[in-house]
């Protein structure tokens, strides 16, 4: 039963994660046309948790009415500075808030935060904020001759030696759009949730791979690749430098994407990524088994063809090879097998390939394609093997949460 004084946007709070759970944002709107966007990528907050109170120009007054931010947020908004001292209450030394969000941010926001100038209730959360040093992010969005001009640029310039992060913008159509909502929200993630992964890179691959049977059709699998994104995802909120391998595409400024096909292309990319000094291989891929030689030209339909398949090299075997301290996770998807076989095989694979942890599941259930999953974490060592049932965002929270375990357990031995 919802609490009768509740307002009712607060009944989505928490529906997506709890990652921003016990956190308050101040959401700073200015006067970009943009301002229309904020209302969505306010529940979006809230949505993962967040208490969300806004405040706002006269300008932006003139885009998005005071009530379609008191119904986004389900708090008064606040658009003139009062006897409250509300900048203070939120963003002074002592203040309730965790961030300041400014989206969007016009050059003329921008312009006046840099230059230290305080003359709207927007500028004047900034200035507080700044002087108590509580995080504050800045989304510009105007039009691209204004984004290009030469006092903007190093206006922006100066917001970053302060330490503000900037968003964005998306440039498209000679306008610097506002950045998408999610890539909005997974930076406030990544301020504001537990950064147990700074400093770590880790390197994921994901999805299927494809192997050509001629310039038409392949051999592949029904992997999506969902978990390996969301492990993808989940390792950048807490910090860590992230590159991920696979035919999809994320398309988060921040997370290095190597996009491949081929299990050969696959292997070889990881391979030479890692030449560049990572302390985490999480092999999430399912990484085609057999290939087969591709006609240069398609097959006419209607014959009866022998397809001649082949193995393909093992990636775990060969990270571990080249990399024996490696921190190494490893996937294990087994069909028409019982609870006990399943964790049988998994860890024969786990000792086999002296992985440091695998991930098992049995996909004739469900899992491939899904949302959702049912898994086994299976460590070396003497962690207890761990199931964890759920969608598969909190699939790899769980297999992160984990990993440091390990990776404390290699720090203290």
């Amino acid at each position: 039963m919802n609490n009768d004084h509740e307002h009712p946007t607060l009944w989505i709070k928490e529906n997506k994660s709890v990652s921003l759970s016990g956190k308050r944002i101040v959401l700073a709107v200015t006067g970009s046309i943009a301002a229309v966007r904020v209302v969505e990528l306010a529940r979006e907050l809230i949505r993962n948790g967040a208490d969300v109170h806004a405040v706002m120009t006269d300008a932006a007054k003139h885009i998005l009415h005071p009530d379609a931010l008191h119904y986004a947020t389900g708090h008064d908004v606040i658009s003139n500075i009062t006897g409250d001292v509300e900048h203070v209450a939120f963003c002074g030394s002592l203040g309730c808030a965790d961030l300041l969000l400014i989206a969007p941010a016009t050059a003329n926001t921008i312009g006046k935060i840099a230059n230290g100038i305080d003359d709207t209730s927007v500028t004047t959360f900034a200035t507080t904020a700044l002087g108590s040093n509580i995080p504050v992010i800045v989304v510009p969005s105007m039009h691209g001759s204004m984004y290009d001009h030469p006092a903007v640029a190093s206006n922006i310039d100066r917001l970053k030696e302060w330490g503000i992060v900037l968003i964005g913008p998306e440039m498209e159509e000679g306008v610097a759009k506002i950045t998408s909502n999610d890539q909005i929200v997974l930076e406030v993630e990544r301020i504001l949730t537990t950064a147990d992964l700074v400093g770590i890179k880790l390197l994921i691959t994901s999805g299927a791979t494809a192997e050509p049977i001629d310039p038409i059709r392949i051999i592949t699998n029904r992997s999506s690749g969902k978990t390996g994104r969301h492990i993808a995802l989940e390792a950048y909120r807490r910090g860590a430098d992230v590159t991920i391998i696979h035919q999809g595409n994320l398309g988060i400024d921040g997370i290095h994407e190597i996009f491949v096909e081929t299990a050969e292309e696959m292997i070889d990319a990881t391979l030479d990524e890692l030449e560049n000094g990572y302390d985490i291989v999480i092999s999430a891929a399912a990484i085609s088994d057999y290939t087969i030689d591709t006609s240069s030209s398609k097959i006419k339909s209607g014959l009866d063809i022998v397809l001649e398949l082949r193995p393909n090299r093992k990636l775990i075997h060969l990270v571990r090879e080249a990399y024996p301290d490696m921190t190494l996770v490893g996937f294990k998807a087994e069909a028409g097998t019982n609870h006990d076989e399943l964790i049988k095989r998994a860890g024969d694979t786990l000792e086999k390939s002296r992985l440091d942890l695998i991930v098992a599941n049995e996909v004739s259930k469900g899992g491939i394609g899904t949302d959702d999953n049912d898994v086994y974490l299976i460590a070396s060592g003497e962690l207890p093997p761990q199931r964890v049932t759920g969608d598969k965002r909190l699939i790899a929270c769980k297999l992160l949460d984990r990993v440091g375990e390990i990776l404390d357990h290699k720090r203290t031995n």
